[in-house]
Order: structure tokens, then C-alpha cells, then sequence
């Protein structure tokens, strides 16, 4: 089993609204054979804890336009590992230090990456080649 269309396009929408934001090193993990409970993970890094929480609102915000409401949101006052359960995705923003010590995609290694767009994995190739064209 595979992660449904909607995860997928879901967890695009969010790492779009996290690239929008500058986070860092987003990847997205189908994690539907592992788990019951959601489809996909995405995680992206920022650099600080007011970095972290501006992903995390651009990530809601982008969601709910999507029409995907979220069921939990945990750490979000502390800034450092903001877990967002949207049901068929679960978004993960860290800190760029919380997220080298906890190492989430070495623990979920045995997963598929999602592929993401280039415009969310590669920012700088996607405005330039826009600019080319």
C-alpha cells in the first residue's frame, strides 16, 4: 500500500508553504506501510525558533485552503519541534539542531521519499529557470 493521491498532494501543499518560508532540507516520507494513522511525512528545518513558527503558520494557513483541518499541534510555544497531524499528513518543522540530534528520516530510512516538486526542493533552480523564461 502507497500513500493516496490526497496525502501527496497534501504534503506538496505544505512544502510549498514551508519553501515560501526558507525552511530547509524538506523531505517527505510515505509512511503508510509502517503506520495506521497517517499516509506521509514531511519535515523541513528552520534555523530559529521565530523561523520555526512562521513555517508552522504558513504550513496551517496553506492547509486550511486546501480544506485540510488540523487534528493536533504539539510544541508549538516552544519553537523547537512543531508536530502538525492533519490526518494523511503529518508535518514535522524542527530546528536545525533538533532535527540533526533527533535524526527523523534516519528512523524512518526503510520509507519511500514522496517526490516533491523542484520549485520546494530546489528554491534557486526554480526562480532562475521562472526568470529564463
Amino acid at each position: 500500500m502507497t500513500a493516496t493521491e490526497r496525502a501527496v498532494e497534501l504534503a506538496v501543499v505544505a512544502a510549498r508553504a514551508a519553501s515560501n518560508l526558507k525552511a530547509d532540507e524538506i523531505i517527505a516520507l510515505d509512511v503508510s506501510e509502517q503506520l495506521v494513522l497517517t499516509d506521509v511525512f514531511l519535515i523541513a528545518s528552520g534555523t530559529n525558533e521565530r523561523q520555526v513558527s512562521a513555517i508552522v503558520d504558513a504550513v496551517e494557513e496553506a492547509m486550511f485552503t486546501a480544506g485540510a483541518k488540523p487534528i493536533r499541534r504539539e510544541g508549538k510555544s516552544e519553537g523547537r519541534w512543531v508536530l502538525l497531524d492533519f490526518g494523511e499528513v503529518v508535518v514535522h518543522v524542527q530546528h536545525a539542531e533538533d532535527r540533526v540530534y533527533y535524526a527523523l528520516e534516519r528512523l524512518w530510512k526503510d520509507c519511500p521519499v514522496v517526490e516533491l516538486p523542484a520549485d520546494v526542493t530546489d528554491p534557486g533552480a526554480a526562480a532562475a529557470a521562472a526568470t529564463e523564461a
